[in-house]
């Protein structure tokens, strides 16, 4: 048995949590999500099993705060390169890609999101509308600036942009699995069909 970790028990909240956080990404990765139990974590963490639902709710919960603050590594990185174009018909179509293609290599979202473990997926992402709310996180200063520069269609929302975008990077996912993400072909489909949902009509 691991020892126990002294940080959890004290009662630093934002410290035990973390430590949790972090033997369940390592307790994941080696067993794979489907097969990690809140055990397999508690032993990892060094602490018992109840010490851990006193943080976190249940291993759904777990598991969607670990995909929070993995995506909002990606997020540093994407919002740099997303700002590198001038214009904001390049910063979505090249910014899609570039965020589909890094997030599917992620090991912990890829664990989560490949088609065997959908199911899960569901359940953590969908009920708690986490793609949703993550999407609208990285994008809505992006979307916001576009706006104010008349780039961006004004009868829709951030949260209605988003939520689209979501389910624009779910159908990424699929098919930069079966092609190369620099094949020119994903952003004339991106161009084709999703910038004229997001573009003033004398733009599209």
């Amino acid at each position: 048995m691991a020892r126990r970790n002294s940080n959890v028990l004290s009662g630093d909240v934002e410290e035990a949590r973390g430590q949790i956080l972090e033997a369940a990404q390592s307790t994941f990765l080696h067993f794979g999500v489907a097969k990690t139990t809140m055990d397999d974590i508690a032993k990892s963490a060094g602490v018992s099993r109840p010490t851990i639902y006193r943080y976190f709710r249940d291993r759904d919960t777990l598991i969607a705060e670990l995909i929070r603050l993995r995506a909002r590594k990606l997020f540093v990185k994407g919002t740099k390169f997303v700002l590198e174009r001038e214009h904001f018909r390049d910063q979505i179509v090249e910014g899609l890609i570039f965020l589909v293609d890094h997030g599917r290599k992620d090991p912990l979202i890829r664990l989560i999101v490949s088609p065997e473990h959908m199911d899960l997926a569901a359940a953590v992402v969908g009920t708690s509308r986490l793609a949703s709310a993550l999407t609208l996180e990285m994008w809505a200063p992006i979307l916001d600036r576009a706006r104010e520069r008349g780039e961006l269609r004004t009868d829709i929302t951030n949260e209605e942009a988003c939520e689209w975008l979501a389910l624009v990077q779910l159908i990424l996912v699929g098919r930069l699995d079966f092609d190369d993400p620099k094949d020119p072909s994903h952003r004339k489909l991106l161009e084709t069909f999703i910038l004229p949902a997001f573009l003033p009509q004398a733009s599209a």
